[in-house]
C-alpha cells in the first residue's frame, strides 16, 4: 500500500507542477492562484479522506469488528433488501392482534436503536480532525479568492477536480493490474 501511495504522491505533484506551468503560461497571474488554492485544497481533502478511512478501517481490524454480512448475494441484496422473497418461508402459527403485532414490532424497533457511542464510532472518519482542516482550507481559500476579486471559477474547478480524478484512476488501474496477476 506504502507503494502505491508514493505513486499517486509522485503523480499529484507532477501533475502540480505541470498545470502551476500551463497556467503561467496561458492564464497568468489569476489562473495561477486559483489552480493552485484549488488543487492544494482538494488534495488535502483526498489524503485526509484516505488517512481517516485507513485508521477507521485498521482499528476495525484490530478489533476484530467485522460489519458486512456475507449471508446474502449483492445482487440478492440489492433486489430484496428486505428478505420479502425468501425461499425459507414463515408461517404464522396463530392469528395475533393487530395492536399487539404493533407493540412486538415497536419493540424490536426500540431493541435495534443505535446509541450516541455507536454513532459517533461510525463517524470518526467523516468527523477527523485531518478532513474538517482540509475542508477548512478548501473554504478559506475560496474566500480568501473572492474577497480579494481573484476568482476565476472555470480554472478553480478545474483544479479542483483533478486530485478526485488522478486518484480514482491510478486505484482502478492498480486493481486491474492484481486482478491481471
Amino acid at each position: 500500500m506504502r507503494s502505491t501511495s508514493l505513486k499517486i504522491l509522485k503523480v499529484l505533484v507532477a501533475v502540480d507542477l505541470l498545470l502551476l506551468i500551463l497556467s503561467m503560461v496561458f492564464g497568468g497571474k489569476v489562473w495561477v492562484l486559483n489552480t493552485q488554492i484549488g488543487f492544494i485544497s482538494a488534495t488535502l481533502i483526498m489524503v485526509a479522506s484516505v488517512i481517516s478511512y485507513r485508521r477507521m478501517v485498521n482499528t476495525r481490524v484490530e478489533h476484530g469488528i467485522i460489519t458486512m454480512d456475507d449471508s446474502k448475494d449483492v445482487i440478492d441484496k440489492l433486489e430484496d433488501p428486505y428478505d420479502l422473497y425468501s425461499e425459507e418461508i414463515v408461517e404464522e402459527e396463530k392469528e395475533e392482534d393487530l395492536s399487539t403485532v404493533v407493540k412486538e414490532e415497536r419493540q424490536k424497533l426500540k431493541e435495534n436503536r443505535r446509541s450516541l457511542g455507536q454513532t459517533l464510532k461510525d463517524t470518526k472518519a467523516a468527523l477527523s480532525v485531518y478532513r474538517l482542516g482540509a475542508y477548512g482550507v478548501l473554504i478559506l481559500g475560496f474566500m480568501y479568492l473572492n474577497r480579494q476579486g481573484l476568482l476565476h471559477i472555470p480554472s478553480y474547478l478545474l483544479a479542483l477536480s483533478l486530485p478526485p480524478m488522478i486518484i480514482v484512476i491510478m486505484l482502478v488501474a492498480q486493481k486491474e493490474n492484481y486482478s491481471q496477476d
